[in-house]
């Protein structure tokens, strides 16, 4: 069986999958896209605009994170997502306020704290200026990206701005009369921008609240971005159009941004909230992921001379008394003799005392 967790930022809603301790196979922490694509389909799956994998450090920090968007692509970092890994953390381990995780992601490592309000205090690092490095081949004038785009109907002034990802600002008088969706979509895949890019449309009401509509790549129209949401605040302060402190307004709430100083780090402050806990029935799974059932007791030896999960990635090392074909044979033999809701009972007992453990911390 494998759990998940369902958390939402402002509407951005992710799937955690629990590996800190190297529990998952490789056929999930090396997902197929077509698989992520199925997990978030809101009719045929779960639902969700992401997945995010909670996995083992490989440097200095206290975990791994890895974060797919609903096309199967992987995302160098994402704000929101990170923000309910954080929260899922606090819930799956019992922190309390002030706990403070480093987190590493492609884009670097990222320190989400949990506030004594129950939102996430996220030192987001340095914005990346230098266009190869956001990367677009807009120039740099005067300390930002930026310049015109050419689109069929007419021409727009962006800016670009890498928060570990690539964004593009768009500053616009009304965000309800501009044609969002045609925008959005030509400027994710346009070639200024050669691994595409996320999209903010910004209309600015004063210079400490912000307003904008995001177009995340692969992912189409969502709620919320955080790394956006920073993102366009710098993009709004060098191009002189706000305060380096702002309220940020999307669809799905406000976020609190700043970038003390107009230097260094980028602080976000946000919600992140608990949906529900489940387990993927076994149509869900991906190929060959019934070996995640191999932690249990009986799918291997107790004493292995190595780690067949990570030691037979490429091919099996030990082909006459393979851990793995005896382990989803017992897998098999399992899911053969379990009905569905004996899975779910099984379950029951972990996700019960998350659910408890959370409605304890909010009571308190």
């Amino acid at each position: 069986m494998l759990q998940f967790s369902k958390y939402q930022g402002l509407g951005n809603d992710f799937l955690i999958l629990e590996g800190r301790q190297g529990q998952l196979p490789p056929t999930i922490t090396e997902p197929d896209p077509g698989w992520v694509r199925q997990l978030c389909d809101r009719r045929f799956g779960i639902g969700g605009d992401g997945v995010i994998l909670a996995l083992p450090p490989q440097g200095e920090g206290d975990l791994r994170m890895r974060i797919f968007n609903a096309d199967g692509t992987e995302a160098e970092m994402c704000g929101n997502g990170i923000r309910c890994l954080a929260r899922f953390l606090a819930d799956s381990d019992g922190d309390a306020p002030g706990k403070r995780w480093s987190i590493e992601t492609p884009a670097g490592l990222i320190r989400p704290e949990l506030q004594s309000d129950g939102q996430l205090l996220v030192d987001m690092g340095a914005p990346f200026l230098v266009p190869s490095s956001i990367p677009t081949t807009l120039p740099l004038v005067e300390g930002l990206a930026r310049g015109s785009v050419d689109l069929a109907d007419r021409s727009l002034d962006v800016a670009a701005v890498g928060m570990g990802n690539p964004h593009v600002v768009v500053p616009v008088a009304d965000l309800s009369s501009i044609p969002f969706d045609a925008w959005g979509a030509a400027l994710e895949v346009h070639p200024l921008f050669p691994a595409k890019t996320n999209v903010h449309f910004l209309q600015v009401h004063a210079r400490n609240r912000l307003e904008i509509r995001v177009w995340e790549r692969g992912a189409g129209p969502t709620l919320a971005c955080g790394t956006g949401a920073c993102a366009t605040l710098v993009a709004a302060v060098l191009l002189d159009l706000a305060d380096d402190h702002a309220e940020v307004m999307l669809p799905g709430g406000p976020l609190q941004i700043a970038w003390p100083g107009r230097s260094g780090s980028v602080l976000m402050t946000g919600p992140a909230v608990a949906v529900f806990d489940g387990v993927l029935s076994p149509d869900l799974m991906p190929a060959g992921a019934a070996s995640v059932l191999e932690t249990l007791p009986s799918a291997a030896p107790e004493k292995a001379p190595f780690d067949c999960s990570s030691d037979c990635v490429d091919a099996c090392q030990q082909p006459d008394n393979c851990l793995r074909d005896a382990a989803q044979q017992q897998v098999q033999a399992f899911l053969n003799s379990t009905s569905l809701d004996a899975m779910l009972n099984l379950a029951s007992d972990s996700l019960e005392q998350r659910t408890r453990a959370r409605f304890e911390r909010d009571t308190i």
